[in-house]
């Protein structure tokens, strides 16, 4: 499958290049993926960013670099480190020793292997979708900027969400909401940021201070259910979507906005429904 061999071809690249400088818009490449969102799957799948996979591979080439007699001001240049006290900081927050330590006999190092991508079909749950076609369109909102470093986007936007409603904001927008209702929309990658609006299809109504408008393209949606409590549900199945969906269905993220359309309802209870839409292509 084009999607594993592309995966596991920057994770080959990875490894080759361990000792050098990360080049992600590189690795980001060999995956067929804009780095932002190669990033966000990687993480998603592996429930570490790339940055914290390289740091853990190198700690874990430095010991066994380190037991092989090496000098530890020569492995710390080695995996990067601008210092050997740096080097020995963080050897000593992976492995619980110092490097000096680690060349006793007996001792338990930590060892963090390379990674490799496969395909697991479980058919636990199902997954429904549709996919849709749609013209551009013009949407109104408030907006933030979210980031996705140590996955602080799953907190960022809940609370964006609790503070327009905390400053009525989201009040005002539910009640102007059109025939798709309120959106949460991603949009504006860039490496591991993205902006978050809150907003409703563009409206005559002027607009309240803070509110914005921008453009969502035209696109190829695959339209996905969500069922259950929020934010929890809508959290689960995007991550199902990017770590099940889009590594086996033929589709690739066509790197536009993203969509979560949010009907009226009571949005905390076990069976409120709502959508996400990905922008996709073959």
């Amino acid at each position: 499958m084009d999607w594993l061999d592309s995966m596991n071809k920057a994770v080959e690249y990875l490894e080759a290049n361990i000792t050098e400088k990360l080049d992600i818009e590189k690795v980001a490449k060999i995956a067929l993926s804009s780095t932002f969102h190669f990033q966000r799957m990687y993480h998603m799948i592996t429930g570490v960013t790339i940055a914290e996979y390289i740091r853990r591979r190198r700690l874990t080439l430095a010991a066994q670099d380190i037991i092989s007699g090496e000098k530890i001001i020569n492995v710390a240049y080695k995996y990067g480190y601008e210092t050997p006290e740096a080097f020995i900081k963080a050897f000593r927050k992976m492995h619980g020793m110092s490097p000096t330590a680690a060349r006793e006999p007996g001792v338990n190092l930590k060892a963090y292997p390379k990674l490799s991508f496969h395909i697991s079909i479980k058919g636990e749950k199902d997954m429904n979708y549709k996919i849709v076609d749609k013209g551009s369109f013009k949407v109104v909102g408030k907006q933030t900027r979210i980031t996705m470093v140590d996955g602080e986007n799953f907190e960022q936007v809940p609370k964006f969400w609790n503070d327009c409603m905390k400053d009525g904001s989201y009040q005002w927008t539910s009640s102007k909401a059109g025939k798709l209702g309120v959106l949460g929309i991603c949009k504006d990658f860039c490496k591991d940021e993205f902006n978050y609006m809150i907003g409703i299809e563009e409206i005559k109504d002027t607009l309240p201070k803070g509110y914005i408008l921008a453009t969502i393209p035209a696109a190829t949606w695959a339209i996905f259910e969500s069922v259950g409590a929020l934010p929890e549900a809508i959290q689960d199945l995007t991550k199902r979507i990017f770590t099940e969906w889009l590594p086996s269905a033929g589709y690739q993220h066509a790197c536009a906005p993203e969509l979560e359309v949010y009907p009226e309802g009571d949005i905390y209870s076990t069976d409120y429904r709502c959508e996400i839409w990905i922008p996709i292509k073959k």
